[in-house]
């Protein structure tokens, strides 16, 4: 079967799970209302303007993560994983096009996502975040939106390694919100590649760790990167 047909497929599995517009749609609530809530304090001249106003993906995330391993683990219920690849019988042309028909959704999402929730959040912080240029800000937006969608495919990448999304979620969720902060001194400055402290690196003005924003994104697209790829090993590895 040629791409586009996959590709149509698999977008259209996930325009059928209506779980997954929830999902969505929490991808942009919860982060633009955190993001309000965080701005409503009012200027703080010891915080990040830029951070603050975006702070908001923080919790935002979680239903990425979600997204991304509901939409790989619904193939594993009753077996449609085995219809999946009867139909497309090339398991890396299938695992690619559902990866495309998770990233494209959220990345459309995170965009209006990020610029909504920095809206929200400078109408509370007022003269602080008047210093923020342009550029900035749409740094900040950019990021933000293509960290919403890597952590969302290192999600899905991991669901497929684990062939749930429970485990998925009971791995990642804990992870980002505890661990980075329980090892963090220990850790030293380890801790500014993990993940989820990498990328978020992109949402601040300045920023004194060791990877730069886009940099920051680049680590984080490397571990989503070696997730993917453990999801693809054992996809072919694994009878379905």
């Amino acid at each position: 079967m040629h791409v586009t047909p996959v590709l149509r497929a698999e977008a259209l599995k996930i325009r059928t799970l209506p779980s997954l517009y929830g999902t969505l749609l929490a991808v942009f609530a919860v982060t633009t209302a955190f993001s309000a809530l965080a701005g409503s304090g009012g200027p703080d001249p010891d915080s990040d303007p830029l951070f603050t106003a975006l702070s908001g993906v923080w919790p935002g995330q979680i239903a990425a993560i979600a997204f991304g391993a509901t939409a790989v683990s619904s193939e594993y219920h009753g077996n449609g994983i085995r219809l999946s690849l009867a139909a497309v019988p090339r398991r890396g042309r299938w695992f690619a096009a559902k990866l495309v028909a998770v990233a494209v959704p959220v990345l459309a999402v995170g965009l209006p996502t990020a610029c909504a929730a920095l809206v929200a959040a400078r109408a509370g912080l007022g003269p602080a975040a008047d210093g923020l240029t342009t550029g900035e800000q749409a740094r900040g937006v950019v990021g933000c939106a293509i960290y919403l969608m890597l952590m969302a495919l290192l999600a899905a990448g991991l669901t497929a390694l684990f062939r749930s999304g429970t485990a998925t979620l009971s791995t990642v969720i804990p992870f980002i919100l505890i661990v980075s902060f329980v090892i963090g001194d220990a850790a030293g400055g380890a801790v500014d590649f993990l993940p989820d402290q990498a990328g978020q690196v992109v949402l601040y003005r300045t920023h004194d760790g060791t990877p730069g924003p886009w940099t920051g994104l680049a680590v984080t697209a490397v571990w989503t990167a070696a997730a993917v790829l453990a999801g693809a090993w054992r996809l072919r590895r694994r009878d379905a």
